[in-house]
């Protein structure tokens, strides 16, 4: 297939690069995730774009060309021109979206798309749209263009991006758009004072909890390793935390089937009883069981290398909550 790809014949127009570059990622609109593009993909995409583009060669106006395509989708009616242009219109929106995300990883194109318009579009329309594969990329183009951005991000922020994004997060159908809606929250609150103040506001740590009690794996670990990071560097919002019943509900998380995940659920647990006594004492109430199943959960991860940060986060949470409750507790180690 590699080969097929680095012998096809470019496309002689835009619309056509659009529509091969979500080719190989078709598979993403089930349930199953996304991969990431691969470097082969971008190489023969982005030669692929320059020879179709002769003459606009420049980035922005690369980015308004895929612009046009986003508006073009956003006002077909496609129940009076057929089932197989709009297919045609979906691929090209998804191709449109795909690029522009990769373009964006420059962060002057990402500033310049938000100047010319395109993340307004984005919000207004990609993240509306019917189709969960225009939604999801919808998502990965704001969370593309916000990472390291404060500018950006805070543009985002005005514009009402994050309750939207948190909507997706918790709501959304398509599997795909929860953990890439994340992904775009994640890149809107981390290091960012505003918003962090919009994601208290709206209720995210409530998102959050519901997304690490999902069947969604990939969900559950993005939700949990968020959780992890925004109780780290922001431990003055732990009584917010505390006051919504966190510690009980991480532990009924605890006792879900184990998973990789679960390391980052320790760890959070592990910071809501630092220098917390209403942390602590929700951790030591009998009713949660906390302390057999820790034990038993030191006890299986023992000698298994793969498990080290989750059996340390096991000890220190052990420590912390039941150090010295009894005399055979310090037995447990050896």
């Amino acid at each position: 297939m590699a080969e097929d790809q680095r012998n096809r014949r470019h496309p002689q127009n835009l619309q056509g690069v659009l529509r091969l570059a979500v080719e190989a990622g078709s598979a993403a609109d089930g349930p199953a995730l996304p991969e990431p593009m691969s470097e082969e993909r971008k190489e023969w995409l982005k030669g692929a774009l320059a020879e179709v583009a002769k003459g606009q060669n420049s980035e922005v106006e690369q980015m308004k060309e895929c612009m046009r395509v986003l508006l073009r989708d956003g006002g077909c009616e496609r129940g009076r021109e057929g089932e197989e242009e709009g297919e045609d219109e979906e691929g090209e929106t998804e191709g449109a979206l795909e690029f522009l995300s990769e373009l964006c990883e420059n962060l002057d194109n990402a500033r310049d798309l938000m100047t010319l318009g395109g993340l307004d579009l984005c919000m207004s329309q990609c993240l509306n749209h019917p189709q969960g594969s225009v939604r999801w990329r919808g998502a990965q183009l704001i969370a593309s263009c916000a990472q390291n951005m404060p500018e950006v991000q805070c543009h985002l922020l005005s514009k009402g991006a994050l309750p939207k994004l948190l909507q997706l997060t918790d709501s959304d159908p398509h599997p795909t758009v929860r953990v890439k809606a994340l992904y775009a929250v994640s890149c809107l609150v981390r290091e960012q004072e505003v918003g962090l103040r919009a994601f208290l506001s709206h209720d995210g740590f409530s998102v959050l909890m519901r997304g690490m009690q999902s069947d969604n794996e990939k969900l559950r670990t993005k939700s949990s390793f968020l959780l992890l990071n925004l109780l780290t560097v922001h431990p003055e919002h732990k009584d917010t935390v505390l006051s919504m019943g966190m510690v009980q509900q991480l532990v009924s998380v605890l006792r879900m089937p184990r998973s990789s995940f679960h390391e980052h659920v320790l760890g959070a647990l592990c910071c809501l009883v630092e220098e917390s006594p209403l942390g602590l004492r929700d951790c030591q109430s009998p009713t949660l069981g906390l302390e057999e199943m820790l034990n038993q959960r030191a006890e299986d991860l023992q000698g298994r290398e793969e498990c080290q940060e989750e059996l340390e986060f096991c000890k220190r949470l052990r420590s912390a909550c039941f150090c010295g409750r009894q005399p055979d507790d310090s037995g447990m180690d050896r």
